[in-house]
C-alpha cells in the first residue's frame, strides 16, 4: 500500500514540475527559488478552502430545483471555474502583489502560473487516489502514467493558461491611472469563461465536442498566453512594476 501512495504522489506532482520548469524559462530574470516554492505551496494549500467552498455551494445548488442544464452551467462556470480562478488570484493578491520580487510585468504571469501549478499538483494527486479497485503494481503504474499524461496536456495545462491570462491582464492594470481594475476583470472573465466551458463540454458534450472544444480552448489560451509573455518581456526594459 505504501508504494501506491508514493507512486501517486510522484505522478501527481510530475505534470506540475515539468510545466514549472518550462514556464520558468520564460523569465529573463529568474525569481528567487524560495519565493517560487512558497507560492507553489500556497497554491497547493488553497485547494483546502476551495474544496469546502465548492462543497457548500454545490449543496445549495442541489436545493435550488433548477433544470439539469442550468444546474450544470452554474456548477461548472460559477462553482468550479470561478472559485478556482478567484482563489488562485487570491494567493497572488495577498502574497505577491506587494512583494519586492514583483519587479517586472512578466512576473505577474509567472507567479500566477506557479500558484496554478501548486493547485493542479494537489488536484492531480487526488484524482490518482480516486477508487479504481484492486490492481497489481504494473496496473497501478500504467493507470497513473495514463492519468498523468492526460492531465499534463489537459487539466494542468489549462490551469496554468487560465491563471497566466489573469496575470497578463493584471500586469497591464499596473500602468492604468484610471479604471485600473478593468483589465483584471476582463482577464478573470476570460479565464473563468474558458475554464468553465472546458469543464462543461468535457462533462456534458458528445464524443466529438468532448475532443474538439477542449482542444480549441487549450490552443486559444496558449496563443494568448505565449504572445502575452512575449509582449510583457519587451515591456520589461522600459516598464517596471511599482
Amino acid at each position: 500500500m505504501d508504494f501506491i501512495i508514493i507512486i501517486y504522489i510522484i505522478f501527481g506532482l510530475l505534470p506540475s514540475l515539468v510545466w514549472l520548469s518550462f514556464y520558468l524559462k520564460e523569465d529573463l530574470h529568474p525569481e528567487p527559488k524560495k519565493m517560487i516554492l512558497k507560492i507553489f505551496l500556497l497554491g497547493a494549500l488553497i485547494t483546502i478552502p476551495v474544496f469546502f467552498v465548492q462543497i457548500g455551494l454545490s449543496k445549495l445548488l442541489d436545493l435550488s430545483n433548477l433544470d439539469s442544464t442550468t444546474t450544470s452551467i452554474i456548477y461548472w462556470f460559477l462553482i468550479i471555474a470561478l472559485s478556482e480562478e478567484f482563489f488562485k488570484y487570491f494567493v497572488f493578491r495577498t502574497k505577491v502583489l506587494n512583494s519586492p520580487h514583483l519587479d517586472e510585468p512578466v512576473d505577474a504571469m509567472l507567479y500566477m502560473v506557479v500558484t496554478a501549478l501548486g493547485f493542479a499538483a494537489v488536484e492531480n494527486i487526488l484524482y490518482l487516489f480516486s477508487p479504481a479497485g484492486p490492481m497489481s503494481f504494473d496496473q497501478t503504474v500504467t493507470r497513473a502514467l495514463i492519468m498523468t499524461l492526460v492531465r499534463f496536456i489537459g487539466a494542468t495545462f489549462l490551469h496554468t493558461l487560465c491563471s497566466a491570462v489573469i496575470g497578463y491582464f493584471l500586469a497591464f492594470s499596473f500602468y492604468k491611472a484610471k479604471r485600473k481594475y478593468m483589465p483584471l476583470i476582463i482577464g478573470i472573465l476570460i479565464a473563468v469563461s474558458l475554464h468553465g466551458l472546458y469543464d462543461f463540454v468535457l462533462m456534458t458534450g458528445n464524443d466529438y465536442t468532448k475532443i474538439a472544444v477542449p482542444i480549441t480552448i487549450i490552443l486559444t489560451l496558449a496563443v494568448i498566453v505565449f504572445s502575452g509573455f512575449s509582449k510583457l518581456k519587451k515591456m520589461a526594459s522600459v516598464c517596471r512594476v511599482k
